[in-house]
């Protein structure tokens, strides 16, 4: 037993100048592993004859277990000891001034939606709103959608599920009329009820979130539209073009756009114009001006007569224009975005990269872009 002795003395002399876990581990692993050392004399204890077997086999198991224990109690010290030692490298010092963290950021949509506010206020119109839950004459009929448009399908459109209700009394549709609820496909409902509340003249702009059923890179099922509607005595074509060339002007920030309104077909407007703007590409980075490629960037048209009326005003007297684009396009045209779908993901890295710092509020003096 002299060689266990002196083992044991050996090994714990080893354990205590340990002076990492690495090193200590190195050291188990010696000594109580399948072929370490003290596992070799564990493994004699079967050949031993009963009278040695009983003297030496305590010795033995108490050499192991002093082995494993100082193993344990090293482990503990140098585990504590780096401990100790990252806290003291890690500390922070309570009584330093708070120093700038990460900001929240002002997201691109909402962005994109105060710069439009502040370009048509500069032009005499006002920001109106209407609920998202709508019913289907204020979203389609009195808006000069027939029944068979495909808008109206169960495809394109989301129906709620608590049934229909009746028009009160007092509703432009008729107190006998039944009616879908849904959440609107568009802003033009707050065109409607804005001219059944308001006498003309009437400019207004109409941002919000509206609802279809589509998902891909360029299309979600919620997405934001703006939308503006002008009514008043002797509106023109060519109001509804200055409008629009000072639109985009302003919030492009560039001074010299061309504009190009191509036939189009619309049910709320007559006629009907798709409008695109002249630009170029480089190197995938879109500029506006100049006639060297065409973008198409919004819809728009003169009020139809027939909308005109199923609001309670004279066709023959008031005459008016309406145009609308989304917004989420919009904000991706002007600052390079190229997926819609990361609009609404959430992820706080894309919100930093693409969001906008608080203080950058839309000016037409200092810029409407950041």
């Amino acid at each position: 037993m002299t060689d266990a002795d002196t083992l044991r003395i050996d090994l714990l002399a080893a354990i205590a100048a340990a002076p990492d876990l690495a090193v200590l581990d190195g050291i188990r692993v010696a000594a109580l592993g399948k072929a370490g050392s003290v596992t070799a004399l564990m493994k004699t204890l079967g050949s031993m004859a009963p009278d040695v077997r009983l003297v030496d086999g305590p010795r033995l198991n108490a050499l192991r277990d002093g082995v494993a224990a100082a193993i344990a109690d090293r482990k503990a010290e140098l585990e504590a000891a780096a401990l100790d030692a990252r806290l003291a490298a890690e500390r922070l010092d309570l009584t330093l001034p708070v120093s700038p963290g990460p900001a929240g950021t002002i997201h691109p949509v909402s962005q994109v939606m105060d710069e439009l506010a502040e370009i048509f206020a500069d032009l005499g119109f006002a920001v109106a709103d209407g609920p998202e839950i709508e019913d289907d004459w204020h979203n389609f009929t009195a808006l000069n959608i027939p029944e068979s448009h495909p808008a109206r399908a169960m495809h394109d459109t989301f129906y709620l599920t608590q049934g229909d209700h009746v028009a009160p009394n007092g509703h432009p549709a008729g107190a006998a009329t039944s009616l879908r609820w849904l959440l609107r496909t568009h802003t033009s409902p707050v065109q409607i009820r804005t001219m059944l509340n308001q006498p003309p003249p009437i400019r207004i702009i109409a941002p919000g979130r509206t609802y279809r059923s589509d998902s891909d890179a360029t299309h979600t099922p919620m997405f934001h539209q703006v939308e503006g509607l002008v009514i008043d005595r002797g509106i023109t074509m060519g109001h509804l073009k200055w409008t629009l060339e000072t639109f985009v002007k302003a919030f492009f920030e560039v001074d010299d756009v061309t504009l190009r309104l191509r036939p189009s077909y619309f049910p709320f407007t007559e006629p009907s114009v798709e409008v695109d703007v002249g630009c170029s590409w480089d190197g995938g980075m879109l500029s506006i001006g100049g006639t060297a490629s065409w973008l198409e960037i919004l819809g728009s048209g003169m009020v139809h007569p027939r909308v005109i009326a199923a609001c309670g005003l004279d066709p023959d007297e008031y005459q008016g224009f309406a145009f609308g684009c989304g917004i989420d396009r919009l904000a991706m045209l002007k600052y390079g975005m190229t997926d819609l779908r990361a609009f609404f993901d959430g992820d706080a890295r894309w919100l930093r990269h693409y969001g906008f710092k608080p203080t950058d509020v839309p000016t037409l003096s200092a810029g409407v872009g950041a």
